[in-house]
């Protein structure tokens, strides 16, 4: 009777321990970091990318006959302005930035679903730290 009260005891301790938060755990503060396909813009831009032609050109990570989603999130800071430029580029095309193979014009793309599409492309510098 006694090896079971020891091992009751120390179950019900063990069970006690292992649900404390660390210090730098909180309910307000948790240890998991949150993750960028976590942010709406990820999945709002993806779905729109997805629903166009634009990884005809463009691939994630690859260079194809337009720059990789990543050589442009890593050329680009994620400013307003910035957001600005590429949302008008989407519309408009362009030439002569990553080469001289022209980006087609987008022109019934509003820039409401452009910016939400640089959004997300910006986006993926976050993802590969």
């Amino acid at each position: 009777m006694k090896k079971y009260c020891i091992v009751l005891s120390m179950s019900v301790f063990c069970f006690s321990c292992g649900n404390q938060t660390s210090s730098t755990e909180t309910k307000d503060n948790p240890k998991s970091t949150t993750s960028v396909m976590d942010n709406p813009d990820y999945e709002k831009g993806l779905n729109l990318i997805a629903k166009s032609d634009c990884f005809t050109c463009h691939k994630l990570r690859d260079a194809s006959t337009g720059p990789a989603y990543g050589a442009v999130a890593a050329k680009y800071e994620n400013t307003e302005a910035n957001r600005n430029l590429l949302a008008e580029k989407i519309i408009a095309g362009g030439q002569g930035v990553w080469g001289q193979i022209p980006m087609a014009a987008h022109p019934l793309i509003s820039r409401e679903d452009a910016i939400a599409m640089v959004k997300y492309i910006l986006l993926l510098k976050e993802e590969a730290k």
